[in-house]
């Protein structure tokens, strides 16, 4: 048992290692996100020669059209995070809402949205997207709902198992003994004790929405107006710096891509593995 103990303690202080470096890149991200304004050379907007390879007054070189890439690049990052985090809290939220109402009130009501739920998940998200991206006029906030009214089921299907566990609890029947509504039962004690799989599934769901985003920009279905990381990317393949060997024009959003999905996937699966370690310590 004492082994069992110690090998379960070895594994977690692993697991916060890797949430440690997860979070240290996402924070990063974040503050260039926010910061934009102030540590980005120039205005992204603003031309100069194109095609300027790196040099000291254009650490990424300029693009096409003559615009800063690193100022680009630093402008991206707010762009790309806004539609995770918004396309993520719609998600999140409706995922919640549909997760605890069908968890919790079982019957006919949990049948209906499961069936609902399993409608969504059967459908191809990103065909979808990009279908109704190329009938729509491509705009920010319309990638950002539609990757957020489609990526909720996940959540739900977690969050539902979570509340038939603990529905039937013992501090759950002595409250409703007590005579409180089952809104106050759901927000003040279901909803609580559930926030440990809620903020894994909302971290993970912030990368899908980011690569979703990215990918969609990327097959020039994104907004032209908005200079996010994928957009970067669709302009850099179509105007010829792949085949121009401009490494600096397609290779940093890539490589931002890359690693904010990444630090988000770390820290979403080692919250999720956080929960199994304290489960295997009691």
């Amino acid at each position: 048992m004492t082994h069992h103990i110690e090998e379960l303690k070895k594994y977690a202080i692993s697991k916060l290692n890797l949430n440690a470096i997860g979070i240290t890149i996402f924070l990063l991200f974040l503050f260039i996100a926010i910061a934009a304004g102030i540590i980005s050379p120039y205005n992204p907007w603003i031309r100069f020669e194109p095609y300027i390879p790196p040099n000291s007054s254009h650490f990424l070189g300029t693009n096409d059209m003559g615009n800063d890439i690193l100022s680009e690049l630093l402008f991206g990052a707010r762009v790309s995070l806004i539609v995770g985090f918004g396309a993520s809290i719609i998600a999140t939220v409706l995922g919640v809402i549909i997760g605890i109402v069908s968890g919790y009130y079982r019957g006919m009501m949990d049948e209906i949205l499961m069936a609902i739920t399993d409608i969504y998940l059967m459908i191809p998200r990103i065909p979808l997207i990009i279908i109704l991206a190329a009938l729509m006029r491509p705009n920010f906030w319309l990638i950002m709902l539609l990757i957020g009214f489609l990526w909720w089921p996940t959540t739900a299907r977690v969050v539902r198992s979570s509340t038939m566990q603990i529905r039937d609890a013992s501090f759950i029947l002595s409250v409703k003994s007590l005579g409180f509504s089952d809104k106050h039962i759901i927000l003040s004690e279901i909803l609580p004790n559930i926030n440990h799989v809620i903020i894994p599934k909302f971290m993970l769901t912030i990368a899908s929405a980011m690569f979703s985003e990215a990918s969609i920009s990327f097959l020039g279905l994104g907004d032209p107006t908005m200079k996010s990381w994928g957009m970067m990317l669709n302009f850099a393949f179509m105007k010829g710096g792949l085949i121009n060997e401009m490494w600096w024009w397609y290779l940093p959003p890539g490589l931002c891509i890359v690693a904010v999905v990444f630090s988000l996937m770390l820290i979403g699966f080692s919250l999720e593995e956080k929960e199994n370690i304290v489960l295997g310590l009691e």
